[in-house]
């Protein structure tokens, strides 16, 4: 199955946490023709469509995981702080991409110690080739973003792999949702900073003050060797999307995507938690509160350059969202 034009182009845009304005080019060509696109302080990007009956918001978080260079020494080996939470083991042995004020630098990620040691990240360092400081310095700045060259790899059973499925999926999946809903009161937030601290949600839904939020993000697939259905339900590849039921959900909400679901005919688990550990968290208690939902696409190898999805869950995704915008009327009450 190939991946979608759209997809392809978010999965290979720049854009870790506080950077997220370097993937907004990719948005607005996508939807610009059939949304209001604005953008705030904060890195949001908002795409709206103007429409009868409640204001739904889904947010899907724009960022990445990434690095930033922390310090160019004379040696010309760059050590990197972290945005998000990227193991040094995996970043290890990772060819990446820098994105400078003149535009692309590309190096590796590689160690100072020797193999066989456990990885640290005091250990490592990026190599962009340079001879020595001087000419690093003329290359590259203190804070220029990073991250991973892992572009999408079609794989068996109409699955991928690629860096930033986490959350680029989840836009991909907004942005068609927007481009169908076409008569909806329906806005997309492509959210900032989601992967350090979940600070662009909780300014995005105070500006938009929508009737109801679902978050769609990603969640740990239990069909792999780690995988544990019993920490928050068995979300497996090709078993559809995963609806969140937790504290921060609102239960009329949670009933509205499985009963859209039924309705459909769209496969689907139930994941559980005390947090989502999405926008979800921050939306849910934004003024006097939001009514909130949690779908999610489950995904192998979360914060990675290899992480998986299969295509057929994205797709059952934006049908149920589709669906479930349909039983929205106005005037509902979601009091507990």
């Amino acid at each position: 199955m190939a991946v979608p034009e759209l997809l392809d182009s978010l999965l290979r845009a720049h854009g870790p946490a506080g950077h997220e304005h370097l993937a907004f080019d990719v948005i607005r060509e996508a939807v610009g023709d059939v949304a209001e696109i604005e953008t705030d302080s904060v890195g949001n990007l908002f795409a709206r469509r103007r429409g009868e009956g409640p204001l739904l918001a889904l947010f899907a978080h724009l960022d990445v995981i990434g690095l930033a260079v922390a310090h160019i020494p004379d040696d010309a080996l760059i050590p990197v702080h972290r945005l998000g939470g990227w193991r040094a083991n995996v970043a290890y042995g990772q060819r990446v991409e820098i994105r400078t004020q003149s535009g692309s630098v590309y190096g590796v990620i590689a160690r100072r110690s020797k193999d066989d040691e456990k990885v640290e990240w005091e250990q490592l360092y990026i190599d962009i080739g340079a001879g020595d400081g001087k000419e690093a310095r003329s290359l590259v700045a203190p804070g220029d973003p990073i991250v991973a060259v892992a572009p999408p790899l079609e794989l068996a059973s109409g699955r991928i792999a690629s860096s930033n499925l986490d959350n680029r999926a989840g836009v991909y999946i907004a942005l068609e949702i927007l481009r169908r809903l076409d008569s909806a009161n329906v806005a997309v937030v492509a959210g900032a900073q989601e992967e350090i601290g979940l600070h662009g949600a909780r300014v995005a839904a105070y500006r938009l003050r929508p009737d109801v939020a679902i978050a769609i993000d990603v969640t740990y697939a239990t069909d792999v060797p780690a995988g544990d259905a019993n920490e928050a339900g068995d979300h497996r590849l090709g078993g559809g999307p995963a609806i969140f039921r937790g504290p921060a959900i609102n239960p009329r909400v949670f009933e509205h995507l499985v009963e859209a679901a039924d309705e459909a005919g769209i496969e689907h688990t139930i994941e559980t938690g005390m947090k989502t550990y999405t926008d979800a968290d921050d939306t849910f208690a934004s003024r006097e509160g939001i009514p909130t939902g949690v779908v999610s696409i489950p995904l192998r190898n979360m914060h990675s350059p290899i992480e998986i999805v299969e295509l057929g869950d994205l797709e059952a995704c934006i049908r149920l969202l589709v669906a479930f915008a349909g039983r929205l009327q106005p005037g509902a009450s979601y009091e507990r």
